[in-house]
């Protein structure tokens, strides 16, 4: 990534928060235009918001949303919650990975077409199990239906 290309923008996001500096908000914004925050962002971040390099770092790190290493276009969420636990949500994750090549380590394939994660609960019970496709929801998933869903995607 071009550090100047990725300044500019970090500019126009700063800009569009009208004087403001909400470091969420930016941070927010940053990680929707690039689906992870660019490491290479903090320094700069920090000198233009005259915060510092630690409470940008802290920030970044303490919600869960942020993502810190590159995310695939199509970020998939597989609900390990109670509801969807016990209808078999695990399966469910085994067959995406083995399809995608991704391990419990691995959670974005090489192409960065996909992100495979598991969260405790995506609000959703009554429709277990569940997972998402950037945060469009589909219900009464099984192993198969998932597999059959990233043929769709692609």
């Amino acid at each position: 990534m071009d550090n100047k290309e990725l300044y500019q923008k970090i500019d126009e996001i700063i800009s569009a928060h009208s004087g403001e500096k909400p470091i969420v908000a930016i941070l927010q914004d940053i990680q929707e235009e690039y689906r992870y925050l660019p490491r290479e962002s903090f320094d700069y971040l920090s000198e233009k918001l005259g915060v510092s390099l630690a409470k940008i770092y802290s920030i970044a790190t303490f919600y869960e949303n942020f993502s810190l290493t590159p995310k695939g276009k199509y970020v998939i969420k597989i609900c390990d919650g109670t509801a969807c636990h016990v209808r078999k949500s695990i399966p469910i994750l085994e067959a995406l990975r083995k399809e995608l090549g991704l391990t419990d380590g691995k959670n974005t394939t090489d192409d960065l077409m996909y992100t495979v994660e598991t969260v405790s609960c995506l609000g959703a019970c009554g429709l277990a199990p569940v997972l998402t496709v950037n945060d469009k929801v589909y219900p009464a998933m099984t192993p198969e239906k998932a597999v059959d869903l990233l043929s769709e995607l692609k």
